[in-house]
């Protein structure tokens, strides 16, 4: 380190290539690289003020939903099913979707080179293949970054469905306020500590992540604390009362599963002003018995998309929130020796509505089968940057991580530009 030393009063970068180093080493920690200045400029057209991101974490089978086929060798107990709109069909389980397919954009020719659960569901949720050097950030903190943060109590994002989440490479405080359970509200809400007890903690944190950021010149604790600072906040505010769902009188209409009250719960944050809310399901990866997985997990979806498209709609707002349905990749055509169909990255489908988003429309197809695309392949870099072009995003600008690697959002994808009208 005595070279490094030795740099440090020589130029600034030199310094701060010390301090880095320093925080680094004595602290386990990484120098923020100032993001570059942010061009608010929107995408022409854009209308999407806020995104509902529904991920069906497993596998969505396209064949048994969206993507349904005549050939009853691949079909198993599936049929098909008419929707409103002369060339859309979909799976026998979505009668009510299938009554609003005037709203929705299919993507049915989706397809990925990622065919493991964990990888998929990676970057179809921020755009980039996974990497053991780096974390990539989810779309809310693209957005906050990109479109400017709202400044609000309220987080900018939220994701439901889960317990944990993070910012990737970008600052703590950007990160999405996890929810895991839709109907539980914000958890930990009662301070452990007395009033006071609590508010001198949260000073000495701040004083003290003040007094490194003043001596290193590094951001980082300065985030968590400002990340605490914002949570303290809500907790005391009456804005807590958005993430309560207790006393919504359609509650059952979105189904009492989490999928739907997790629905429930994004249609009631968007309304408060939260940009970004992602609800994840899990339960769709259907090795064995798909007949019995598809007839319990399609309703549920299919109840629980119907009832927010027509909520937002009734609140005059799908027009300015985007509600996309994502997930890792398809099933097999082929079904398994345990009646069952397994991981299928070649095809698969994808959904938008809302926000500027051309309903009744159909992109892109696979064959006969649903085993191969036939026209307008779209890749899951490319479903993100569709995502971002709809609420503005400058898919061109660069951001960089604090080992100054650059990126873009949804890594250089091409948005699918027909689908907005």
């Amino acid at each position: 380190m005595d070279h490094i030393a030795e740099l440090a009063g020589k130029d600034p970068l030199s310094r701060r290539y010390f301090m880095e180093m320093s925080a680094k080493l004595s602290l386990g920690v990484g120098l923020s690289v100032p993001f570059l200045p942010r061009n608010l400029k929107a995408q022409d057209g854009a209308k999407a003020k806020n995104l509902i991101y529904i991920y069906l974490s497993g596998g969505m089978t396209h064949l048994d939903t969206f993507d349904p086929k005549k050939n009853s060798g691949v079909m198993g107990d599936t049929e098909l099913l008419d929707t409103n709109v002369d060339d859309i069909k979909v799976g026998m389980h979505m009668k009510e979707l299938a009554k609003q397919a005037d709203k929705l954009a299919v993507i049915n020719s989706m397809f990925s080179t990622q065919g493991a659960h964990e990888q998929g569901q990676y970057i179809m949720r921020t755009g980039y293949e996974k990497r053991a050097t780096i974390v990539h950030p989810t779309i809310g903190p693209w957005a906050a970054t990109l479109l400017g943060e709202s400044g609000k109590v309220l987080p900018d994002s939220v994701v439901v469905g889960q317990s944990t989440s993070n910012a990737g490479f970008m600052e703590p405080r950007l990160s999405p306020l996890p929810i895991a359970d839709p109907a539980g509200g914000v958890p930990n809400t009662e301070p452990i500590v007395e009033g006071e007890r609590f508010d001198r903690r949260m000073e000495m944190a701040s004083k003290l992540g003040k007094q490194f950021t003043e001596k290193f010149k590094y951001m980082g604790p300065e985030s968590y604390v400002e990340y605490y600072n914002q949570a303290n906040k809500l907790l005391k505010s009456d804005e807590l009362s958005a993430f309560d769902i207790s006393g919504e009188s359609n509650a059952a209409d979105y189904g009492s599963g989490r999928l739907g009250q997790g629905c429930l719960l994004a249609r009631r944050l968007v309304e408060n002003g939260v940009r970004v809310v992602e609800v994840i399901s899990g339960g769709w990866d259907m090795h064995v018995d798909f007949s019995t997985g598809t007839a319990n997990k399609i309703p549920e979806l299919d109840k629980a998309v119907a009832t927010l498209l027509k909520d937002l709609e009734e609140r005059g707002l799908l027009e300015t929130t985007m509600v996309a349905i994502g997930t890792e990749f398809g099933r097999t055509p082929d079904i398994n020796m345990n009646a069952g169909r397994d991981h299928y990255p070649a095809a698969y489908s994808c959904v938008l509505a809302g926000g500027g988003v051309k309903g009744g429309t159909k992109y892109g197809e696979t064959d006969g089968s649903g085993k191969k695309v036939r026209s307008n392949p779209v890749k899951p870099e490319d479903f993100l940057a569709t995502i971002g072009y709809g609420m503005g995003m400058d898919l061109e600008q660069t951001v960089y991580s604090p080992t100054q690697r650059p990126f873009t959002f949804a890594d250089k994808g091409k948005p699918v530009t027909k689908l907005f009208g």
